[in-house]
C-alpha cells in the first residue's frame, strides 16, 4: 500500500531550490511519527536534501544514478519499484519530490497532507488531484512560526 506524505502551501507549493519553504517542528514530528519503522520512497533530489539517512527507516530512491550509500535501495524507474513491491502488505511512504508525487498519485490509497495556510514562492508543486475521489479528515490544526497549518488524511473512496 502506497501512502503519500507531504506539506504544501495554499497553491500546492512544495519547495524552492530543493529546500522546504517553512520550518515547522510540529510537522517534522508528524512526519517522523508516521514514517518511522516504514519504507520511505523518494527521488534523488529529495534524498540529497535530507543530508543523511533518517533513523529507523528503509530508504528507497528512484533514480537513473546508482551512486548511493549501500543501505539505500535504488530503482531506475517507478515500474521496477511497483513490480518489486507488488505483493507487499507494508505501508510504503512516498516522501517526494514533485516528480515522484506526480508519478505515484494514481497508485496511492492514502495521503497525509500538511496544508499550510500561506502562499509561497516555489519551483516545485504537489500534483493536482480530484478531491471528490477522496474522503478528507482533519487530524489536527496547528499554528507555529506565525503559520497556521492542518494535518489532513485523505483516503481514496472505493467505488
Amino acid at each position: 500500500m502506497y501512502t503519500i506524505i507531504a506539506a504544501i502551501g495554499k497553491n500546492r507549493e512544495l519547495g524552492l531550490n530543493n529546500k522546504l519553504l517553512w520550518s515547522l517542528k510540529g510537522d517534522m514530528k508528524f512526519f517522523k511519527d508516521k514514517t518511522t519503522n516504514h519504507t520511505i520512497i523518494m527521488g534523488r533530489k529529495t534524498f540529497e536534501s535530507l543530508g543523511r539517512l533518517l533513523p529507523n527507516r528503509k530508504h528507497v530512491v528512484i533514480s537513473s544514478n546508482n551512486n548511493f550509500p549501500p543501505e539505500v535501495e535504488v530503482y531506475n524507474n517507478i515500474n521496477d519499484l511497483l513490480s518489486h513491491y507488488k505483493d507487499s502488505d507494508e505501508e510504503l511512504f512516498i516522501i517526494g519530490g514533485a516528480k515522484i508525487y506526480n508519478e505515484f498519485i494514481n497508485y496511492v490509497d492514502k495521503m497525509y497532507l500538511t496544508l499550510v495556510d500561506e502562499e509561497f514562492t516555489a519551483d516545485a508543486f504537489f500534483p493536482l488531484f480530484n478531491e471528490n475521489e477522496w474522503t478528507k479528515e482533519v487530524l489536527s490544526e496547528n499554528e507555529e512560526n506565525n503559520l497556521k497549518y492542518k494535518h489532513v488524511l485523505y483516503e481514496k473512496k472505493t467505488l
